[in-house]
């Protein structure tokens, strides 16, 4: 599926990081993108900048989704691509022990939840209502594509390290639903497929002293560097354009493989 001038995408979670840098490139190839998002400053100004819309999204509300695809759609028309960015990291053991008194804490399940929630739920829900949307259209070319779904995993989701588990699991679940949901959507013309970066620098980095980041980006094999928000978008146009990819998910890691710790 070409992308054309014009053409209806949106972004969530895209005030910043992988998702900043997918809405800019879809915009630099004539698409009118919608930034879904929670940070509503930083959301105005990179949709400015792009001329897209901001939409103050929660992909955990139905209300909040409903409203967004509403305000989307009714500047730009029906979505034809739809590329999941929305998530949160938290770090946590299964089991911890407080260093001073020796206590041995579980998880806490308020925060392995709103992982899951907002990681793997917020995707299917936005798959879910982008999908319905995208399937009542008319096609759009000679293969019957009426959109394209792009989700976003992570290489935690098969090898993730200690106190990753909540994250891991949300993202082991998007990897999961990836294939079954490309079955489901066959008929209706709707192509999707996962991307699983792998370090990559986003926002989160930014608090970390320079050789931190420096020392983290060395752990990749080659290039020896953290990835860079742009070559995710690279990928994301390319599996927009090539028609056959569908059902596939992709690392894209430098051949990275997490250690333990």
């Amino acid at each position: 599926m070409d992308i054309k001038a014009g053409m209806a995408a949106i972004v969530t979670g895209g005030a910043s990081g992988l998702g900043e840098a997918t809405a800019r490139r879809l915009a630099a190839q004539g698409a009118k993108v919608a930034l879904f998002d929670m940070n509503a400053e930083r959301g105005e100004m990179v949709a400015s900048e792009i001329g897209g819309i901001f939409c103050q999204v929660d992909v955990t509300s139905e209300e909040s989704v409903d409203a967004g695809l509403e305000k989307a759609r009714a500047a730009h028309g029906q979505e034809a691509v739809l590329v999941n960015c929305a998530g949160i990291v938290a770090g946590k053991k299964t089991v911890s022990r407080d260093r001073e008194t020796g206590e041995t804490k579980a998880h806490d399940l308020g925060l392995f939840s709103k992982v899951i929630a907002v990681n793997l739920i917020g995707t299917f829900h936005m798959i879910s209502k982008s999908a319905a949307g995208m399937a009542a259209q008319d096609a759009m070319d000679e293969n019957g594509t009426k959109g394209v779904i792009i989700n976003t995993s992570s290489i935690a989701a098969t090898d993730g390290q200690m106190g990753q588990v909540a994250y891991a699991a949300s993202k082991g679940g998007v990897l999961g639903l990836t294939l079954p949901i490309a079955r489901d959507l066959a008929k209706e013309g709707i192509r999707i497929c996962t991307i699983m970066p792998g370090l990559f620098h986003t926002p989160m980095f930014d608090s970390l002293p320079q050789d931190v980041v420096d020392s983290l980006g060395k752990k990749t094999p080659f290039p020896a560097r953290l990835g860079r928000g742009e070559e995710y978008a690279k990928l994301a146009q390319h599996i927009i354009e090539n028609d056959m990819l569908n059902g596939e998910s992709i690392r894209l890691d430098g051949a990275i493989r997490l250690e333990p710790k």
